[in-house]
């Protein structure tokens, strides 16, 4: 009896220990198993290589409508043929899988869908639909991401903070939020790994009972990804989070969570998204104005009225011309409200704008590979602190503010998030205004569905709504779930206005190589979680080293072309000029501590829709979001490159000059710097200071101004030298 009794416990005890390892061997497989990261696998398409006889195969990529070529497409939708609209059909073929095929917007047909505003949503919309075979045209008033879809956080991201006010007020939009933002994050990083990628981000804990309350926090954000989670997060103790980020105030840490997110560069991907969207047939101009919205005899919107920006820029009338299409879709953003009032002037307003300010420091303020939330800041908002293009970018604020079209980060909020920063960390590291390179504000577009009472709050999600007339407007959410509005944006449209997706049965060769078949099949759904954007087909993490040693580019210089342009860095370091040094051979730098180079303004231009001073240094190149007044610096360069381009005369490059200093203005630059003429800033009295400034906006020392140590020594005398120094006597 006692045998079998005491064979029964050990029975049990086995079957419990045979039960704990089954389940800690599932939850270490859950943790540590093998994940396909986004941009480690190889290109789809390799680089080019050297055929018989040593001889270069350079890529060849679809050619992209000129601006012009575009807008005489949008003129042809409502029956005026132009010059250009008759070649189209002859030369702006688009080579489609070895077949010539005529351009649809030469048939003079109108568009199906006229989508207005060129940001992240409406660039979006704009690829979803022509990518399921509809005929649609995109405008924006300014440039492509020129608001808010440039001034964000740089972040792609489910919303850690969402999902604590998901689970504390039981809030189920929230947590909605959250879940198709992981999801979205997925597709985010797969169909732009070179403009994407990951980072790790820590949250600083600073008393015990914190760690199970953020280790539970991030779990279930890992958890909520899926089998979309980029990495799984993890506990560091007090002196790993030391190593991993030195800078972080020792006082009261008792060890820090680390979770991953997305980080992106935003800009470029809206211009990708727009330029992807090109080719794949959609009419994209920036710089063209909607005036007016036309309505036929039932009163339904028919079209719209535009005109060319640009043309008045160069001194020239723009006429305003009529662009027909049987939907329209307002993706403006903060803007949304104007566009609605030209259909209904008596429609209640839906956006309440919100200020974002961010502000950016050096390097050497965050590890260049860990960024850094504080979920706690002194008035209860989150502050994120993340490496970004090689230096530190900190912010947010989140406060009412009016629309402008370039909004000016107060002082206020600057002060109140370097305050923020010196908190968490070390004493020692003197947060300066000075160290402030650039700041901005960006437009947040909160939204109030207009089907509910004001005391309902606003959303943190997105609303798609439509007018009486039927305007369909697409507006809040964010960065990351830009993809999953479009979506939605352009199936209310088919189903509104009766439209019929044909799909895209002879996809363009958007990676150049002919016989690479894309596995997207493009059959009239929505297929935009897998399509890849223009330079992501033959980019790869170790793409920089074949550019270098064809190009004999700069490591930093190529990295950052591969990292910016994909597969297309081989077209802008073609672009390059010869330096005639033995090394680099190509790339002249724009801004000597960034690697943007000239070639990027050849590119930019020619194959990107750049039309302004701005339009490079801002969106397609980063250098005013990095230094506004590297920016400034930079900018008659920037100038008189473009002019050799675009074939601007002394007015055109004047009026450049005097709207992008504004501009700057509105980036960081300081006051007195306004004023400077573009011959007072090649003579270099950008970094020249008065006594008022100096302790705002110093770079470096004063060279007159002597340590104590040396004081003793005359100006321009060698305290490493003696006086009895055979060099000082030969001097002598």
């Amino acid at each position: 009896m006692a045998t079998r009794s005491t064979s029964r416990r050990l029975l049990r005890a086995a079957g419990y220990l045979t039960g704990a390892t089954t389940v800690g061997a599932g939850a270490l497989y859950v943790i540590y198993r093998p994940r396909d990261v986004p941009g480690l696998e190889a290109a789809s398409v390799p680089p080019p290589t050297y055929g018989e006889g040593g001889i270069f195969r350079p890529p060849s990529f679809p050619r992209i409508k000129t601006r012009e070529e575009q807008i005489a497409d949008l003129k042809a939708s409502a029956g005026v043929i132009t010059d250009a609209v008759k070649k189209a059909g002859s030369k702006i073929a688009q080579t489609v899988k070895g077949e010539d095929v005529a351009s649809k917007e030469a048939e003079g047909v109108e568009y199906d869908l006229l989508i207005i505003g060129g940001g992240a949503t409406g660039s979006g919309v704009a690829l979803d639909a022509a990518s399921r075979g509809l005929k649609v045209a995109v405008v924006d008033r300014d440039d492509f991401a020129s608001g808010t879809s440039s001034k964000s956080t740089k972040l792609v991201h489910g919303g850690v903070r969402y999902l604590e006010k998901a689970v504390w007020q039981l809030d189920y939009n929230q947590y909605k939020l959250v879940v198709e933002a992981l999801r979205e994050r997925r597709y985010f990083l797969d169909t732009a790994p070179h403009l994407s990628s990951w980072l790790p981000i820590m949250i600083p804990v600073k008393k015990a009972w914190q760690v199970p309350y953020f280790w539970f926090g991030t779990k279930f954000y890992d958890f909520l990804a899926g089998s979309e989670n980029i990495e799984s997060s993890y506990f560091l103790t007090r002196s790993k989070a030391l190593d991993a980020f030195p800078m972080l105030k020792k006082d009261d840490l008792w060890g820090a969570l680390v979770y991953y997110d997305g980080a992106h560069n935003d800009s470029r991907m809206n211009v990708s998204l727009a330029m992807t969207a090109s080719l794949y047939g959609a009419t994209v101009v920036n710089h063209l104005e909607v005036t007016a919205l036309e309505k036929d005899a039932s009163g339904k919107l028919c079209g719209a009225q535009v005109r060319d920006v640009i043309a008045e820029k160069n001194g020239k009338p723009s006429e305003p011309f009529m662009i027909k299409a049987k939907g329209i879709i307002n993706a403006t953003g903060p803007f949304t409200d104007g566009i609605r009032k030209l259909d209904d002037q008596n429609v209640p307003e839906i956006v309440a704008p919100s200020s974002g300010v961010h502000v950016i420091l050096p390097g050497f303020y965050a590890p260049s590979n860990m960024g850094l939330l504080d979920p706690a800041t002194s008035d209860g908002r989150v502050i994120f602190f993340l490496p970004w293009q090689g230096n530190t970018i900190a912010g947010t604020t989140d406060a009412p503010c009016d629309v402008k079209q370039n909004p000016i980060a107060g002082e206020q909020e600057i002060e109140w998030i370097l305050s923020e920063v010196q908190n968490y960390l070390q004493p020692e590291i003197n947060v300066r205004r000075g160290d402030v390179l650039a700041a901005w504000s960006g437009i947040r577009p909160l939204v109030r569905d207009p089907k509910k009472s004001a005391s309902e709050g606003l959303v943190r999600n997105h609303l798609v709504t439509t007018s009486d007339s039927g305007l369909i407007t697409i507006s809040g959410g964010k960065w990351t779930t830009y993809r999953q509005m479009a979506e939605e944006a352009v199936d209310e449209a088919i189903s509104l206005f009766s439209l019929r997706p044909t799909g895209v049965p002879a996809p363009p060769l958007v990676s150049g190589v002919t016989g690479f078949e894309d596995p997207t099949p493009l059959d009239g759904a929505c297929h935009t979680h897998n399509l890849r954007l223009v330079g992501a087909h033959g980019f790869s993490k170790t793409l920089y080293i074949n550019l270098i040693q064809h190009y004999g580019l700069e490591t930093e210089v190529a990295k950052h072309l591969c990292e910016s342009y994909g597969d297309r860095a081989w077209q802008v370091a073609a672009l390059c000029a010869p330096t005639e040094l033995r090394f680099p051979v190509r790339g002249i730098r724009i801004a000597t501590l960034y690697p943007y180079v000239d070639g990027e303004i050849r590119y930019a231009v020619r194959h990107e829709y750049a039309q302004t001073a701005i339009d490079v240094l801002a969106r397609r190149t980063r250098l005013t979001f990095l230094n506004a007044q590297a920016s400034l610096e930079a900018l008659p360069m920037v100038i008189d490159m473009m002019g050799e381009e675009l074939g601007w005369g002394k007015e055109r490059k004047a009026v450049e000059w005097t709207e992008g200093v504004r501009f700057l203005g509105s980036m960081g630059l300081p006051k007195s710097k306004l004023a400077l003429t573009r011959e007072e800033v090649e003579s270099g009295e950008v970094g020249k200071y008065s006594d008022e400034e100096y302790g705002l906006y110093a770079r470096h020392d004063k060279p007159d101004e002597l340590l104590e140590s040396d004081s003793h020594l005359s100006t321009g005398q060698n305290p490493a030298l003696k006086e009895d120094s055979h060099i000082v006597k030969e001097q002598q």
